[in-house]
């Protein structure tokens, strides 16, 4: 009897870990930092809000909690996109 393959993963993003420096987001196999000091909306939030991540589409990033948005592109390149909060 041979076991069928078992499906894909059903969350391809997460929040890995919150330290006093910043966050570390894996998404597909790769991590990203996210400092306080390049991503302020993160600091002295409740680890509930961090952890509430939600995948819209590929590569786009928003926490409902913290109303903040981001991509891998952004991540990728923080140099070129200003920060902006209301």
């Amino acid at each position: 009897m041979k076991s069928s393959t078992h499906g894909n993963d059903t969350l391809a993003t997460e929040v890995t870990n919150i330290s006093s420096h910043g966050i570390w987001l894996l998404h597909q196999n790769t991590e990203y930092f996210l400092s306080y000091e390049q991503y302020p909306w993160f600091k002295d939030q409740p680890v509930k809000n961090i952890f509430n991540i939600e995948e819209p589409c590929n590569g786009h990033f928003h926490w409902p909690d913290l109303d903040v948005d981001l991509s891998v592109e952004i991540l990728k390149n923080p140099e070129q996109y200003p920060l902006s909060a209301k």
